[in-house]
This record gives structure tokens, C-alpha cells and sequence, in this order.
């Protein structure tokens, strides 16, 4: 089927909020073919525990191409155990230079639980601003309801977990169905 007879997969919102000493990340479980939902119970956000240390990820793009990256995490974070940050940057360059990797269509939310940050294939290894991060297709929605949220006396899950809603309210790309982690340090 060609490229533009192909309605492209759809879906998925993750966020990542840090408040009070705790990261929590968030995802959705819809995945979408045009416009049909496929399925709507999917687990975007992992935990993973290399070298004993434990980091929270949340995927938005194609499932095959984040666990390949996962895995590629993994091994990063063995080699450097308990350096997230470099593990990530280490990580992104592979992915912005390997003929392979700069194939992969995804986007990653990382945390130990000290650090949060977002990893793109453009090279990318970003720490957000306000201590709040989203991505996939209704991510501006959720960075935006949690941002407005990030005053109040919520915990950093009740954030994640109300932002969601309000992009699932918003984003037809994205259902209520969360799984959520959360990790302190």
C-alpha cells in the first residue's frame, strides 16, 4: 500500500510530572489506525531497572521502534549505572547518527526519579521547563492542563492523572485508560 493510501497509526499522550520529590509518567493506552481505535488497553510507560537502578520511560510513536530504543536505554544505563543523563545523551547521539536508528519513529520520557527527560531522534535530550513534560498527539494538551496545575496543593500523580483527562476529553487520539508509574529518589 502506498504512502498516501496508508491512514497512518495514531494515538498515544504520555506525561511527566515532578513535584514534591516524586516523577510520575503517564500514558494512555489508545492506539489508532485512521480512524478506527485498534486497541485501547496498550502500556506505554515502563519500568526498568538496569544495574539496580531503577528509571520510569513512557513511549509515543511506533511500539516497535520505542522498544528497540527501551532496550538501547537499557544497555546505556548498564555501562554508565545510575548517570540517566548520560545514559540519555549517549543514547540520542547513537540515534541522530546510526544509519539504523535514524529510521526509528518515537519519542521517550525518561526519569530516575531525580532527573526527567525527553529524548527525540532528532538528537534531542531535553530537560523540561516546570518540571512538567508531554509528548505524542494530544501531549500540548496535557503540558498545558498540567502546567496550570503545578501551583496547587495536587500531588504530582493527581496532576498526571487530571491532565490526562482533560487531553482525553480533547484529543480524539487519546482514551482514559492510564498506566501510571511513579519513582522518587
Amino acid at each position: 500500500m502506498a504512502d498516501d493510501q496508508f491512514p497512518g497509526w495514531h494515538g498515544t499522550t504520555i506525561i511527566g510530572v515532578k513535584k514534591d520529590g516524586e516523577v510520575v509518567i503517564a500514558g494512555d493506552g489508545q492506539v489508532s489506525l485512521g480512524q478506527t481505535v485498534i486497541k485501547g488497553t496498550a502500556r506505554k510507560v515502563r519500568r526498568l531497572s538496569p544495574g539496580g537502578y531503577h528509571v520510569v520511560a513512557g513511549f509515543a510513536g511506533s511500539t516497535a521502534d520505542a522498544f528497540t530504543l527501551l532496550e538501547r536505554l537499557e544497555a546505556k544505563l548498564e555501562a554508565t549505572p545510575g548517570q540517566l543523563a548520560r545514559a540519555s545523551v549517549e543514547l540520542a547521539k547513537d540515534w541522530r547518527t546510526d544509519k539504523y536508528l535514524q529510521k526509528l519513529e518515537a519519542m521517550l520520557i525518561v526519569s530516575d526519579g531525580q532527573d526527567m527527560f525527553v529524548i527525540t531522534g532528532a538528537g534531542d535530550v531535553l530537560e523540561p521547563e516546570h518540571d512538567v513534560a508531554a509528548i505524542g498527539s494530544g501531549g500540548n494538551f496535557a503540558l498545558a492542563a498540567a502546567r496550570a496545575m503545578m501551583d496547587s496543593d495536587k500531588s504530582a500523580e493527581q496532576v498526571a492523572r487530571a491532565a490526562m483527562a482533560i487531553a482525553a476529553d480533547i484529543c480524539v487520539y487519546t482514551n482514559g485508560n492510564l498506566t501510571v508509574e511513579t519513582i522518587s529518589k
